[in-house]
């Protein structure tokens, strides 16, 4: 028993030492320095990879030019605005839905919010 008992003890210690020893080793400074370039490479390769992908890429293009979407856009939005207008004064409002687009009605709702006579 006291033999075995012996051994781990100097196990221990041995192992200990390989710890130690291992910790100072320039090996392991060589494989972090292979792993890092190696890092290093793999970035450069992936950058090099993206700048093929962005040469290579074609041109979109577009079917409709920007300034021709946001005219687009506007009209939509002025016809919508006059649309919801139409239903909120006739169906709402009980009211003639093309009056809304009179001069005269537009008017009248102003003065009735100032409260001009």
């Amino acid at each position: 028993m006291s033999n075995q008992s012996d051994r781990t003890v100097a196990d221990k210690q041995s192992r200990k030492e390989y710890k130690q020893s291992k910790k100072n080793s320039p090996t392991k400074r060589v494989e972090s320095n292979a792993q890092t370039t190696e890092k290093q490479s793999r970035k450069q390769q992936k950058q090099e990879k993206e700048i093929e992908i962005r040469n290579n890429k074609k041109p979109r293009l577009r079917i409709f030019p920007i300034w021709l979407r946001i005219i687009i856009v506007l009209i939509l939005a002025a016809a919508a605005l006059v649309l919801g207008l139409m239903i909120g004064y006739g169906i709402l409002g009980d009211g003639v839905p093309t009056d809304v687009l009179k001069k005269e009605t537009w008017q009248h709702i102003i003065d009735i919010v100032t409260k001009v006579e």
